[in-house]
């Protein structure tokens, strides 16, 4: 379907959105948010895509949320908005997303990325959550990401002042996975979704609801969620086939099944 506000591709395996308005550092406004769901579900029900990019441009991945569409409105307006649907449309997503984040991704944009299952960085990348300046917190999970990311007493001085972290800072902290020069940051990205898009398809959606269970329940539920899991994964041919692979030692040929 035809996107204004996102660039859709695919490269084998990998599906690639690329959030497209620049003019405004990809304010996220709505319809963004309604294309990108959408996006993301099609390449999720497309059995061809085993992992997705997410990225915006070198100066901005997303600078927040487009506050022009509800700078005037009251609290039972955003109430009755219902805004956060795409955030959770998104969520549900079972296929591995990366972002690939340069320049700014503050307020929404850095709650995006957090919502994604990994974070490349470049070295340009700045992450923060400046809500507080506006005389307002983070809506869509930063309150809550950015402390199991960071921890508590970190998380709070920066949703509390506004601060931006660089990437760097971020690496360190564990709130992205690597940092890389601006110029390969993409390829880095698409480099790592190809890596993932060859192993098998079940396991991989199996091991990311799994990690995700980790900040969803107690150890010992996600204990038991996890065996499930594993249990479950005997009953795959991808299963059969690794360990037929592996004993033949020879590349395995993974189906999905």
């Amino acid at each position: 379907m035809p996107y204004e506000h996102i660039l859709v591709t695919t490269e084998g395996a990998i599906g690639i959105v690329v959030l497209n308005r620049p003019k405004v550092l990809n304010a996220l406004n709505r319809a963004l948010m309604g294309e990108l769901a959408a996006a993301l579900e099609a390449f999720d029900r497309d059995g061809a895509v085993r992992c997705v990019v997410l990225t915006g441009n070198d100066r901005a991945f997303a600078a927040g949320a487009d506050v022009r569409e509800f700078a005037e409105a009251t609290s039972v307006e955003m109430a009755r908005s219902y805004r956060f649907l795409e955030w959770d449309r998104i969520r549900r997503i079972g296929t591995p997303i990366i972002a690939a984040v340069s320049g700014y991704a503050l307020g929404g944009g850095c709650e995006l990325a957090m919502a994604c299952d990994i974070i490349i960085a470049s070295e340009s990348a700045r992450f923060g959550q400046p809500e507080i300046r506006l005389g307002l917190i983070p809506g869509a999970g930063g309150t809550q990401r950015l402390t199991r990311a960071l921890g508590k007493s970190r998380a709070m001085e920066l949703i509390l002042t506004g601060q931006m972290l660089s990437a760097q800072e971020a690496c360190a902290l564990g709130l992205v996975s690597r940092v890389v020069p601006v110029e390969v940051v993409l390829d880095e990205a698409k480099r790592l979704a190809a890596e993932v898009a060859a192993q098998p398809p079940v396991a991989v959606r199996m091991a990311k609801e799994s990690v995700n269970q980790a900040f969803e329940t107690t150890l010992a539920g996600g204990l038991e969620f996890e065996r499930k899991c594993f249990h479950l994964l005997f009953g795959s041919e991808d299963k059969r086939e690794g360990i037929r692979a592996f004993l033949d030692k020879r590349p395995p040929t993974f189906t999905g099944r």
